[in-house]
């Protein structure tokens, strides 16, 4: 079943509300993708006007940036140590923005949307 950010079935007062036009293509949505930790796996997916959005379902590589030198370099994800976003996403290791990983730099915190962008990008986290 597709996911629909149409009209609402029920009023206010919980009566039935009854549909005076059908499901429209432009409010579908989709599955929302968990990325996870594993070897780089991209999805393509049409959107409205003809682009495309790219979709990260894993990746096992990070663009790491660092703030106080202006560097950038491309580093393996050695672990996911902690999400904010979710105590379920926490326990299943799976990367979203503001997640924290390890990598041999150190830990880092992802600022890019995979589920969006098609890619991690993250900046070091200094000990403080």
């Amino acid at each position: 079943m597709a996911w629909h950010g149409g009209l609402t079935k029920r009023k206010p007062s919980g009566g039935k509300r009854r549909p005076y036009r059908t499901k429209r293509s432009h409010e579908r949505g989709g599955h929302p993708v968990e990325t996870r930790l594993g070897e780089a796996e991209l999805k393509v997916e049409r959107r409205r006007g003809g682009h495309i959005k790219l979709k990260l379902i894993s990746g096992d590589e990070v663009n790491l940036s660092d703030p106080a030198t202006g560097r950038t370099e491309r580093l393996k994800i050695l672990g996911v140590v902690r999400n904010p976003a979710s105590v379920d996403y926490n326990r299943r290791g799976i990367i979203t923005k503001g997640a924290i990983i390890r990598t041999d730099r150190g830990l880092a915190r992802i600022v890019s949307r995979p589920g969006q962008n098609g890619v991690l990008n993250a900046v070091i986290l200094t000990e403080e």
